[in-house]
């Protein structure tokens, strides 16, 4: 019997044949570079969001803004656009029969399948804070920063600040994919499970402005999103932090169980 890590090599080299996988990664990579191009040829900032005002200070603080801009809609839907379609695209195939006969039980193929959908997220992350960072330290130089604190920070250190919000960041989306691998499983549709993915998103967004929602904004999957914040204040703010952490785990949590019943009980005798 293969090893599940063997099949997640499998599931990982399906990815690698598709062309879907390319459109999100192609995505993570042209953002920050119109990003940065945009603030290069013009004189304003977004100082509306956290680090908008130093952008042109120091490279560090571009994939900071871009974590802030990215939680709206591009990141859960590059983590989608694969997290939907990673069971359903078997269904539509008709290739699950077959796999399971190739002596792989269903749990391993399952594991397989979720650590491919958020092994492409993290890619996708890691993509972006790469070229962004490196980009945005050839336009303005590899600073100190500033943190919302108002302390200045060694560009080093603020390295090590940008990685550590990058790992929290991950959490929330992690989350958004394992409700895409829910959806793929329940629906049996790619597309609807992609589309029905972000559409969770965006409506906990929508939730989170709302009047009188005060309450459970904290405890809503993309307020998460902000965690990070608590890195890039003096001293740290561990409570967004470890918040983000255990919210994010639940929802991951519940969407997996629920996911995996499902899938365990699927017919596939037909196809």
């Amino acid at each position: 019997m293969p090893h599940t890590i063997s099949v997640y090599r499998w599931e990982l080299r399906k990815l690698i044949a598709q062309k879907r996988t390319y459109l999100g990664l192609a995505a993570a990579t042209i953002a920050p570079t119109i990003f940065v191009m945009a603030l290069a040829l013009q004189n304003g900032a977004p100082n509306d969001v956290p680090f908008g005002q130093y952008v042109r200070d120091t490279g560090l603080a571009a994939p900071l803004v871009l974590l802030t801009f990215g939680s709206i809609w591009l990141f859960p839907l590059i983590a989608s656009l694969v997290a939907g379609d990673i069971v359903a695209s078997e269904d539509g195939n008709g290739t699950l029969k077959t796999i399971l006969t190739r002596s792989v039980t269903r749990g391993q193929l399952f594991a397989a399948k979720v650590g491919a959908a958020i092994t492409y997220a993290l890619l996708a992350l890691v993509a972006m804070a790469v070229v962004s960072i490196t980009e945005a330290t050839i336009a303005w130089g590899f600073n100190p920063i500033t943190s919302l604190s108002g302390t200045t920070v060694s560009a080093w250190r603020g390295l090590l600040l940008v990685i550590a919000s990058l790992g929290v960041y991950a959490l929330p989306l992690f989350a958004i994919t394992t409700i895409g691998v829910l959806l793929s499983t329940v629906t049996r549709n790619s597309a609807g499970a992609v589309v029905g993915a972000l559409m969770v998103a965006l409506l906990m967004q929508l939730i989170g402005i709302l009047p009188g929602v005060g309450g459970i904004k904290p405890y809503l999957l993309t307020t998460q999103f902000d965690a990070w914040h608590g890195f890039l204040r003096t001293p740290i703010d561990w409570a967004p932090i470890t918040r983000g952490g255990w919210v994010s785990a639940i929802y991951a949590l519940v969407a997996l169980a629920a996911a995996y019943l499902v899938f365990l009980r699927r017919d596939v005798a037909g196809g």
